[in-house]
């Protein structure tokens, strides 16, 4: 006699998680990383960028090293026991200088001077490059004229010159010096961020907005700023390297603050004692390479990362 096998019930499907519903500030900063890792991925492609970058590290690591490192062996007051020029050996790796100070020494407190004088310049000048362009640019004509005179004023000015007299008239001090390079490199940033915003502020969604009664804090806040954020960030590092050559010049005309040791406050030293004629070229070699080579890394970032961002360098 055959038995029926015995019916089962069917297993009852497991649930769905069903996704979880994003707030709009999740969704934005969603957004935002999905953009930043699409925009990393770009730039690992580039050759350029990515030895740029390597330049850029290797420097700020140095800085940074000079900040929590012994100043008994970086403090230019203390150092004072070495053999005056002597050239580049074990214990002195660059050699020393006229008082028998470590040039190396010497090089890694001038990047933490220098650095921090170029991004403190670029950061005043991208700010107010911004401002001005941004509110020329989405203002009324009669603002736009106005502002756009001055900056062609800014633009014309030797601004060599104007530093000069400016650090003649308030004194050779640190911060002085990093003001002076903020308000005479504005210029260029006023002109770019003005003609983004000419543009940005025709498109569909920014009259949309107004048409709703946003108010103009909000369109430009909300909606023109984050447009112009990545061309404002690589114009800025452009912009870094620029400082850096300014505070370098400023420098070596002695111009600068003489109780900080940056890369410019080392080369005007080493001319200033007669570095070519007692055939010291490590005195020289090691602020003027530091400063080619920061200047190059922040260059090649600032090139790889507008071919990125610019749809018109890409395309090329």
């Amino acid at each position: 006699m055959k038995t029926e096998p015995a019916i089962t019930a069917p297993e009852a499907p497991t649930p769905v998680a069903l996704p979880t519903k994003l707030t709009p500030k999740q969704l934005k900063w969603a957004r935002r990383r999905r953009a930043f890792s699409r925009f990393w991925s770009q730039f690992r492609q580039s050759k350029t960028g990515m030895i740029g970058l390597a330049i850029l590290v290797f420097f700020a690591a140095t800085a940074i090293f000079s900040i929590f490192a012994n100043k008994g062996a970086l403090d230019p007051t203390i150092t004072t026991d070495g053999p005056r020029l002597a050239g580049p050996s074990l214990k002195y790796p660059l050699g020393t200088q006229i008082d028998g100070l470590s040039v190396l020494s010497l090089t890694i407190e001038g990047a933490r001077i220098s650095l921090f004088v170029g991004l403190a310049a670029a950061f005043i000048s991208m700010a107010l490059g911004t401002i001005i362009g941004m509110w020329a640019g989405y203002k009324s004509a009669v603002h736009d004229a106005i502002l756009m005179r001055i900056t062609d004023v800014f633009l014309v000015l030797p601004w060599l010159a104007l530093a000069i007299v400016l650090a003649a008239m308030f004194g050779r001090n640190f911060w002085i010096i990093i003001i002076i390079i903020g308000l005479t490199s504005w210029a260029g940033t006023a002109r770019l961020v003005r003609a983004q915003v000419l543009s940005v502020k025709e498109r569909t969604y920014i009259e949309r907005s107004r048409a709703l009664g946003a108010s103009d804090p909000h369109v430009v806040i909300k909606h023109i700023t984050p447009n112009l954020m990545p061309v404002i960030f690589a114009n800025t590092i452009l912009t870094i390297a620029i400082a850096i050559l300014s505070e370098s010049q400023l420098s070596f005309l002695g111009l600068g603050d003489p109780k900080s040791q940056s890369w410019g406050t080392m080369i005007e030293q080493a001319f200033s004692h007669g570095a070519l004629t007692l055939h010291a070229w490590w005195w020289l070699m090691a602020p003027s390479l530091s400063i080619v080579f920061v200047v190059l890394g922040f260059t090649m970032v600032g090139f790889a990362m507008d071919e990125i961002l610019n749809p018109r360098i890409r395309e090329r």
